[in-house]
């Protein structure tokens, strides 16, 4: 052991959110030495839960893309099913119940069903005369699916090959969603449907990458959504559980400080129970702390400076939360539907624009109710819902201590009644327990600027096609690899994951390189 450290590692990993913690099993089971290092004295950030009364919430799952059926897995079950992790997942019947105004002003009140065929179906019965494009629609998703794939797998491309197998995903891979939904005469009113998902990346259709959009929308009209049985700290405790099993090592209640430098190379971790030797850094961490406040500004290179300007004032989604338990039964409410998305238009880019005015014109909603997937999550005869939207930083960022309990507590009264108005649910009188989450929660409990627990839109140029392309690039700093909302996949659960997985990859074949050249 080298002086002056009190232990070495082959690879430290930064932050037990979900892409740390599967970027740190999956680099236990290649064989490296890895220590995890979590400031909080539980896994997973938002992936966790809490208890009030009695019952068990989860502070920010909705659900879950890529899962699939166990008969016809999706990637996220694979990488869990790969590692030995048995985890219990509910599906969720319907995509979604949507609540809002069509382009052409005519009210909207639809639910979507989930599957493939089923989906196609309901498209024409809304848009009589559209099964073709639908169809030829999902194609196209099919194609960029496997193009992604194949891309995303290879550190040199044949483009011969991509040519003649991805022609389609080439052409639409460098513009808008909305742009390629009218390029393909996609009628406005599927249109109108397509776009109720955008909220789950927060960035709307004019700026949004088709092909992030299209591998989402694929994911969850194909194969349908899902939810842990038992909130999304399942997930977090199993990744942790199978890393110890592995020999990993885990510190947890210990804040990582900066990262340590020899020349131009990370080769230690500062952490709060001393310093850390390592070959090798992965930091699950808001970009923004990692080259503002954990290396020397020095070692911060040029191009990050660049981007980092480039990408200011450009946060994701500022989350605002509402988690209720009620003292009656989803069917003695009235609540049918898993999640209702209450809008008040189809068009996203004046829906994200009138949300960025303030809370008081933000008309945007989402409303869950986890026991209609999960009718044993709450205590018998009791039912747990939740509410969340985004946030402008023209409420929050003005908002003095005095006034914050009022204003937040304004805010959730205001979803509570819109839900009464929009739906005839009525919460009032049954609500047990009610904890309120805002963006200075986040801010506090993540250590995310402002609370964007989403990092950085990706948007425009900043997309994740542009960010995978552009990974050694934009990950300039040897011996250390983001990953999280500050990989090349932005955020989101299965994102996240799969950025974990990736990020494993990608530094065991930077170990190897380094192996080789010593």
């Amino acid at each position: 052991m080298s002086l002056g450290y009190v232990k070495e590692y082959d690879v430290v990993v930064v932050g037990a959110g979900n892409a740390g913690l599967m970027a740190a099993v999956n680099l236990q089971k290649q064989g490296k030495r890895t220590l995890l290092v979590e400031q909080h004295n539980l896994p997973g950030g938002c992936a966790s839960s809490f208890v009030r009364g009695r019952f068990e919430f989860d502070p920010s799952l909705h659900e879950l893309s890529g899962i699939g059926s166990a008969e016809s897995p999706g990637n996220v079950r694979m990488m869990f099913k790969d590692l030995g992790l048995d985890i219990g997942w509910k599906k969720v019947d319907d995509c979604f119940r949507a609540i809002s105004t069509f382009s052409d002003g005519t009210p909207m009140d639809i639910t979507v069903p989930s599957g493939r065929e089923e989906f196609v179906r309901y498209m024409e019965s809304q848009v009589p005369g559209c099964t073709e494009r639908i169809e030829r629609l999902f194609e196209l998703f099919d194609e960029i699916s496997e193009g992604l794939d194949f891309f995303s797998n290879k550190d040199k491309y044949d483009v011969k090959f991509a040519i003649k197998h991805f022609p389609n995903m080439l052409v639409v891979g460098s513009h808008n969603t909305k742009t390629v939904f009218k390029a393909l005469r996609i009628p406005q009113k599927c249109i109108d449907i397509l776009a109720t998902y955008w909220s789950y990346l927060g960035v709307d259709l004019e700026h949004l990458s088709f092909l992030h959009y299209a591998v989402m929308l694929r994911s969850y009209l194909q194969e349908g959504a899902y939810i842990p049985t038992f909130t999304s700290h399942e997930l977090s405790v199993a990744l942790e559980d199978k890393f110890r099993e592995l020999g990993g090592e885990i510190w947890f209640n210990c804040k990582a400080q900066s990262f340590l430098f020899e020349k131009d190379r990370v080769c230690g971790v500062r952490t709060a129970y001393g310093d850390v030797k390592c070959d090798f850094a992965v930091a699950n961490i808001n970009e923004d702390i990692v080259y503002g406040k954990m290396i020397p500004k020095e070692h911060v290179p040029l191009r990050m400076k660049l981007l980092s300007s480039a990408r200011k004032q450009r946060f994701g989604a500022r989350m605002f939360t509402v988690h209720i338990g009620l003292d009656a039964t989803a069917e003695e409410l009235g609540i049918k539907d898993y999640s209702i998305f209450m809008m008040g238009t189809a068009d996203s880019a004046k829906e994200y624009k009138e949300m960025m005015k303030g809370f008081a014109q933000n008309p945007f909603s989402i409303f869950l109710c986890y026991n209609i997937a999960n009718p044993s999550i709450s205590p018998e005869g009791t039912s747990m819902c939740s509410f969340t939207t985004f946030c402008s930083p023209e409420d929050w960022d003005k908002l003095s201590s005095e006034d914050y309990h009022e204003f937040k507590t304004k805010c959730a009264e205001k979803l509570i009644k819109q839900l009464k108005d929009k739906t005839g649910i009525d919460l009032s009188g049954h609500i047990e327990e009610i904890i309120v989450a805002t963006p200075w929660t986040f801010a506090r409990y993540l250590g995310t600027p402002e609370g964007a627990v989403y990092g950085h839109e990706t948007a425009d140029w900043d997309d994740i096609i542009s960010r995978t392309m552009q990974m050694n690039k934009d990950y300039p700093i040897k011996g250390l690899r983001p990953v999280g909302a500050g990989g090349p996949r932005g955020d989101g659960y299965s994102s996240a994951y799969m950025c974990g997985e990736l990020g494993a990859r990608m530094v065991m074949k930077d170990l190897q390189e380094l192996k080789e050249a010593k």
